[in-house]
């Protein structure tokens, strides 16, 4: 008769909110684990920033799940544990998105997995997608929603009228955010994300440093209740896609049409959409905020280990960065409330080739906008014009500019 297998035993770095979360949920879900791979998985030690160390962990576990977050020491201990034999599982964003060459190559020369399904979009299985279901299409883009708490904040603005102020820290009651929110608000968070899923659908080196990205500090209630008018949603958006022979990934908030299947993604769930010329277009979408759906991302993960699936981070192809691309713009402009506003505007627009697709005059006096959508031009000239607008005399405030995607499914 023969001894049943010995159980894997899994050594976890951190245990905050998401740490604590994939403890107990290991715990809760190790018969269907073992059902599934024929291994029990138990926690044979875990390290906090107060206690336990590393190395004693390391020489007592299979594998090793890294949920400490940050760069420092969580670097050191992945490219120790990788380099020791040891299968990694991660949710560090930034870790990858910073270190991502570094780390690939350890777990190459160590032939050992580094899985890191939930760094990206929690329960949505992007990573595996892209990885596996995709590995050998050639991917023309990848964008969506990756951040739960800034689709949060953008939602309640939308349905309450509120203020970004006020919806932030109804968003920190609910625990959609942190109690410093900066790199979720700001868009470093989504860029990191967006870096990786850049890195893997297109073979090539992507550092955060090279992804562009901005926040969504500087929506006013005004912006979001003149998008109802003009048919519009705002979302912060990820977007990695194929442009003139090289590669744009940038992080940006931006306006969509009805009919697009981002538009309708409400509250703290993420939504990422994978294009290429032999599948068309595949949404996913799911839970995007959360300590419970995070750890089920990484137990799956460890799942995928147990079970010998090994994924591939190769770079076939160095791609370059394409900084200047094309896009569609809403402007917010406070005017004077005089004969020939409108045309001094339009010649400013005309005379940088930006052309206007819709607008709308509300106010009188001091109270006097326009507020209008402007075709496809490149970000570079629109920024020109912006510049030249806000030397305008007949503006009582700097422009507000908002990107618009105008594709529509």
């Amino acid at each position: 008769m023969s001894e049943p297998p010995k159980p894997v035993r899994i050594g976890l770095l951190g245990r905050g909110n998401v740490g604590g979360a994939f403890a107990e949920l290991l715990a809760e879900r190790a018969d269907a684990v073992e059902a599934a791979t024929g291994r029990r998985p138990e926690i044979s030690g875990v390290l906090t920033r107060e206690d336990g160390d590393f190395g004693a962990i390391l020489e007592r576990s299979d594998l090793i799940v890294e949920l400490m977050g940050g760069i420092d020491p969580a670097r050191d201990f992945v490219l120790d544990a990788m380099r020791a034999g040891r299968p990694v599982v991660t949710a560090n964003k930034q870790l990858l998105a910073q270190h991502g060459d570094e780390l690939f190559a350890v777990a190459r020369e160590a032939g050992v997995q580094l899985r890191f399904e939930a760094a990206v979009a929690a329960v949505i299985p992007i990573v595996r997608t892209i990885q596996e279901s995709f590995g050998v299409t050639e991917i023309s883009k990848v964008f969506g929603i990756v951040n739960g708490t800034t689709n949060f904040i953008l939602s309640e603005m939308a349905a309450s009228g509120a203020s970004y102020e006020d919806v932030l820290a109804q968003a920190q009651d609910l625990g959609y955010a942190e109690a410093d929110p900066s790199d979720d608000v700001s868009g470093a968070d989504a860029a990191a994300k967006m870096a990786i899923l850049a890195r893997l659908a297109f073979h090539t080196p992507v550092t955060l440093a090279e992804v562009s990205y901005e926040g969504i500090e500087a929506i006013q209630p005004d912006d979001l209740a003149y998008a109802k008018e003009l048919g519009l949603s705002l979302k912060l958006l990820g977007v990695a896609e194929r442009r003139e022979g090289g590669i744009s990934v940038r992080v940006f908030p931006c306006f969509l049409y009805r009919g697009h299947p981002l538009a309708p993604i409400e509250g703290p769930f993420n939504a990422v959409m994978v294009e290429a010329p032999a599948i068309n277009e595949v949404t996913m979408s799911g839970p995007g905020a959360g300590g419970l759906q995070t750890a089920s991302a990484v137990l799956g993960d460890v799942v995928s280990i147990l079970a010998g699936d090994a994924p591939v981070h190769e770079t076939r192809v160095e791609l370059p960065i394409v900084a200047d691309v094309t896009s569609s713009f809403y402007l917010y402009l406070e005017v004077a409330d005089q004969p020939g506003v409108l045309a001094r505007v339009a010649t400013v627009l005309g005379d940088n080739e930006v052309s206007v697709k819709s607008v709308v005059q509300r106010g009188l006096g001091d109270e006097a906008r326009l507020v209008m959508v402007v075709h496809e031009c490149l970000e570079s000239r629109f920024a020109t014009a912006v510049e030249a607008l806000g030397r305008l005399g007949d503006l009582r405030a700097p422009p507000r500019s908002i990107h618009v995607i105008e594709e529509q499914f």
